[in-house]
């Protein structure tokens, strides 16, 4: 179950994390154990070369996996990330970029999840990461959700 629509994760971002609205992200679905997220094309983002920086999508990548975290827990300011590894596979276009996140794994103090981005309207993935969030305890000390297995959760 979500705790968290997307406005109620757009809303508490906008307030906690101002600086992300800077990347101009948009959540196109937010469900169980899985995300989807849009970068829109900015000069910006691109690197020499004319492709979409790395630090570009890396922030693509750890945003659409903590606003599925948030969905799932609630909001959560602190649960933090504690490991992001990214594949960059093949040049990202200069328009816009889509996130699918997954969640694999919603354990007590740790939330593991992949990423695969792709170019808008392009099937080749143009980059892959997994992540591991560290989820802090509530006030009480008590972890903040049971764990929960989403491997076999259906897109």
């Amino acid at each position: 179950m979500l705790k968290m629509t997307s406005d109620e994760v757009v809303s508490f971002l906008a307030d906690e994390f101002p600086q992300i609205d800077d990347l101009g992200l948009r959540v196109e679905r937010l469900e169980k154990g899985r995300a989807r997220v849009r970068m829109p094309f900015q000069n910006r983002h691109l690197r020499p070369g004319g492709t979409i920086s790395g630090p570009s999508l890396c922030a693509l990548v750890d945003v659409t996996m903590y606003l599925l975290i948030l969905a799932r827990l609630g909001p959560v300011a602190l649960a933090v990330t504690t490991n992001l590894n990214i594949n960059f596979l093949r040049r990202p276009a200069p328009k816009p970029v889509v996130a699918e996140a997954r969640l694999l794994k919603l354990g007590r103090r740790l939330a593991v999840g992949e990423v695969a981005v792709f170019s808008e309207g392009e099937d080749e993935m143009v980059a892959h990461a997994t992540l591991t969030y560290s989820i802090p305890p509530t006030e009480t000390g008590e972890p903040q959700t049971g764990s929960t297995d989403y491997r076999d959760t259906a897109l």
